[in-house]
């Protein structure tokens, strides 16, 4: 019970272990992947897609996508098509029900079980927490985080602590001190949230690669009115 920051009602903590600490008493759930995985899920729930997470070790992508009559999306952001690219999802068509793999958002998402979850990021902070109270009280933020390619380890993505704290700052009761600690770093840089995602080493790494509109549309704020909630396993629109 002590890592589940009881007694408050607006809790945040890292990547698996912190759903699995917190689920369970949670009125809602709240992704974060703000350079990957929930911009992607918001930028195409807005055009009326449905996202399908998906990590699993006992179906391939390829067969999980064929079940659900949908397109699978490229890890990789250099993939042709839909992918791991937030501005590969810019102009989705209506109604499109697409696969996207991923280690961090996307793992995260079939880890929730019953307890309601949406795709939160900076595009859609606001309209993502009034579509969590809605649910009730008690509210946990989940920021991804990364992986280093050397162990594939956890790294604790300054990105995604911002994004969390953005979320954070909409929500509306006791904040435990670590989410406290998520929206000071939010508004620590949300004059130019830009130039930090520019900045920090995943957006230097992405612009490197060629993905500069990557960290553009990931650094917008509040540009979005769609929370995207997770019902029988897709992410779809939930407006507010």
């Amino acid at each position: 019970m002590v890592y589940n920051q009881h007694g408050f009602d607006i809790r945040c903590e890292w990547g698996a272990k912190g759903i699995e600490q917190l689920a369970a008493s949670s009125d809602a759930i709240i992704i974060v992947d703000v350079l990957s995985f929930t911009t992607c899920v918001s930028i195409a729930v807005d055009n009326e897609a449905v996202v399908y997470p998906f990590y699993s070790d006992s179906i391939s992508p390829e067969d999980f996508a064929r079940e659900h009559n949908a397109i699978l999306a490229g890890k990789n952001r250099q993939t042709e098509g839909f992918s791991l690219s937030p501005a590969s999802l810019i102009t989705i068509p209506p109604q499109t029900r697409v696969v996207i793999p991923s280690p961090n958002g996307s793992m995260l998402s079939t880890m929730t079980s019953t307890t309601p979850t949406f795709a939160g990021c900076l595009r859609n902070a606001r309209a993502v927490a009034e579509a969590a109270m809605a649910l009730g009280p008690k509210i946990s933020v989940i920021p991804a985080g990364e992986r280093w390619l050397s162990d594939y380890s956890v790294r604790f993505a300054l990105e995604d602590w911002i994004g969390a704290g953005a979320i954070i700052r909409y929500l509306a009761g006791a904040k435990s001190y670590e989410a406290q600690a998520a929206e000071n770093a939010f508004l620590q840089f949300r004059v130019d949230l830009r130039a930090c995602l520019e900045g920090i080493g995943s957006g230097r790494e992405l612009i490197e690669k060629g993905f500069a509109d990557d960290v553009m549309h990931a650094a917008a704020l509040n540009v979005s009115d769609v929370a995207p909630h997770l019902v029988d396993g897709a992410y779809m629109t939930r407006k507010m």
